[in-house]
């Protein structure tokens, strides 16, 4: 008999059914958007900012020493200490290790070209890292450097900033002989940089030419951070225990930085406050607007749920009076109305699972458009579907609940007699 009363309130209330279902809908579909968005929007932020390079910078740390006699700074332009290169090993075994996405080490150093010193700089160029399936390097952490040609891909090859090709009339395909080796330029660069009026080369061959092998004055890293805190800014060493195990394992560009610091000896790494605060800023707004997008479906899904309730209840004002007065109890007629809402709910909610999820890449498609990391068609994350749906029974029975109230403190004689 349940059952069947159950069946009847679908069949005989098609359009009331309809309009809270189709208002649980659109509300779940804008959660299921949301939500899907905030999963990869970090990443995709990440993205974004990366072409404004890294966000952690990684250099010697006894180039923070002064050395100033008279005024005048007589610490050599490298700061005379060098880290190595063969320690970048072990930034794969650090606690946030996955969430290096690249890196690029230098070396700056002078090299004679046609009787005149010409400042030059030893790079990664598409170098394997990790585990070896990702390539990093200056071209990965800088997207927005232009090249004319292709990066070097032998030691004996180099790319000139465009400024110094100018001003040496030098073009790629073209050949330069310097420490009585040939290197045939590959390309012209134009990084808005000081890189313009330099030559870049392999960061094996810089290290050759300058005396210095396993030798690098500077690292830069990109990492994917969690936007900075109160929290972030207190310095770990003078955290109790549980707090700095807090603090260790939270990805904090300041407890990367630490993690690189304890990983690489004689290192100083430091946080390029720029990028990193601005990332974590647009996070924060970016995720602000999101819960507020969302709170704002919900709610108006809620007070279309409570109008669809509260005229079927009144339409089925005799239809509840006669179940009363039969002794069906206030918890069984409850358990009807509740069980109706249910239904929909649930079957509304995967619906707008589905809906929101292709929704949240087509927005995704339009927002990044260009974006390498980006879904190439609807990607459903499963994980979503419990928490919508969810959302969607706390939704309904919320907005139910007041004309369910109502319905159960009706007199069923009351009712029989204004039918009648």
């Amino acid at each position: 008999m349940f059952l069947r009363l159950l069946y009847e309130s679908f069949v005989r209330q098609r359009r009331r059914k309809a309009l809270a279902g189709v208002a649980i809908l659109l509300g779940t579909t804008a959660v299921t958007a949301m939500l899907a968005l905030a999963t990869t929007i970090g990443d995709r932020i990440h993205r974004e900012l990366a072409v404004y390079g890294a966000n952690i910078v990684v250099f010697p740390q006894a180039d923070q020493l002064e050395v100033k006699v008279g005024g005048v700074d007589l610490k050599p332009s490298t700061g005379g200490a060098y880290l190595k290169e063969s320690s970048l090993d072990k930034l794969k075994t650090i606690f946030w290790a996955n969430n290096i996405t690249g890196l690029s080490p230098e070396l700056p150093f002078t090299l004679q070209l046609a009787g005149q010193s010409v400042p030059a700089t030893g790079l990664w160029f598409h170098h394997p890292f990790g585990n070896g399936s990702a390539l990093t390097g200056a071209p990965e952490l800088h997207p927005s450097w232009k090249l004319t040609g292709a990066w070097p891909a032998a030691d004996n090859e180099a790319v000139l900033g465009h400024e110094l090709a100018a001003k040496l009339n030098l073009h790629p395909g073209d050949t330069f002989t310097s420490a009585q080796t040939t290197y045939k330029i590959t390309g012209i660069a134009d990084t808005a940089g000081p890189e313009d009026s330099q030559i870049l080369l392999p960061l094996a061959a810089a290290q050759t030419l300058s005396g210095h092998p396993d030798a690098i004055s500077r690292v830069e890293i990109s990492a994917k951070t969690r936007p900075e805190d109160a929290f972030a800014r207190k310095d770990p060493d003078t955290l109790p225990a549980a707090q700095r195990e807090i603090w260790y394992c939270r990805p904090y560009a300041n407890s990367i930085a630490y993690q690189v610091r304890e990983a690489i000896p004689g290192a100083q790494a430091e946080q390029v406050r720029r990028v990193e605060q601005s990332e974590g800023s647009l996070l924060e707004k970016i995720g602000g607007l999101m819960w507020l997008v969302s709170a704002a479906a919900l709610l108006a899904a809620g007070f279309a749920v409570s109008a669809a309730m509260a005229t079927a209840i009144l339409e089925r004002r005799g239809e509840i009076g006669l179940m009363r007065s039969l002794g069906a109890s206030r918890g069984a007629i409850a358990l009807l109305f509740y069980s109706e809402t249910g239904l929909l709910a649930v079957f509304a909610g995967a619906l707008g699972y589905l809906a929101g999820s292709t929704l949240a890449w087509w927005l995704g498609a339009r927002i990044f458009a260009g974006d390498a990391g980006g879904a190439t068609g609807p990607v459903l994350n499963p994980v979503l579907l419990p928490v919508v749906v969810a959302m969607a029974l706390i939704v309904a029975i919320a907005g139910s609940t007041p004309s369910i109230r109502a319905a159960l403190r009706m007199d069923p004689t009351a009712i029989l007699r204004a039918d009648a």
